[in-house]
């Protein structure tokens, strides 16, 4: 998933960003929909005070200022000692590029996960619906590169699996919207949000056919493990 916005989504690609790959902690902070728009700020403007990013987000300074706290303490930003001074407190993002382990996170904290994706959701909304409240007045060359198609296909597993490596492929292949990067864009190049989902649709025979695998296994799993603690028991 790539990130909009709010840049609360994970990242595929190669290259030499640096990568945090998110904990439980990570999905509790980046649930809250201003946190994670705090870090997509910090990620693609660069360092920042809690007054400066307020006055973005329209919120006030104290509010603005607990949650990046609560980001810090995550681990998914710092102080950016370079900038800061005793009146005020400069903040910057630890990374540029976010993994998430959804299998496993699932199986350990299901609501964490789900509530993380749900946040990515609305994000990605969001990111749509701030574009379409200055469609009418955007320019018309960039108006008509606007695109919210859909494209529904029939895919095996392997096959969506290589459709969701080939597309971040291509992406990787475009100028990210960061700091580093604007520096060196030429003349005209604007921000744009190029927003991937793959949706399985619920109810489709394969899904069920794996789902239900996947659950005679972890039944296996826990009947294995119920024998040896039984054995362990017993010696």
């Amino acid at each position: 998933m790539t990130g909009d916005g709010s840049e609360v989504a994970s990242r595929r690609g190669g290259g030499d960003e640096s990568v945090v790959a998110l904990d439980a902690k990570g999905l509790r902070a980046l649930s809250h929909p201003v946190r994670g728009r705090l870090v997509g700020l910090l990620r693609r403007h660069g360092p920042a005070t809690a007054t400066q990013l307020a006055e973005r987000l329209g919120l006030n300074s104290g509010a603005t200022s607990y949650h990046l706290r609560q980001l810090a303490a995550a681990g998914l930003i710092e102080d950016d000692a370079e900038r800061g001074n005793a009146r005020e407190r400069w903040w910057r993002s630890v990374y540029q590029a976010q993994s998430f382990n959804g299998g496993e996170l699932l199986r350990q904290e299901p609501e964490v996960a789900v509530g993380y994706l749900q946040a990515v959701a609305n994000a990605y909304a969001s990111a749509v619906q701030q574009t379409l409240n200055g469609f009418e007045t955007m320019p018309e060359t960039w108006r008509e590169l606007v695109d919210l198609s859909d494209w529904p296909l029939l895919l095996t597993l392997e096959e969506a699996g290589q459709l969701r490596q080939e597309l971040g492929s291509l992406l990787g292949r475009y100028r990210r919207a960061d700091t580093e990067a604007a520096a060196d864009a030429p003349g005209g190049a604007e921000r744009l949000v190029v927003i991937t989902q793959l949706l399985p649709e619920p109810g489709g025979v394969a899904l069920e056919q794996a789902q239900s695998e996947e659950q005679a296994q972890s039944e296996e799993q826990g009947q294995g493990q119920r024998s040896q603690d039984s054995r362990g028991e017993g010696e």
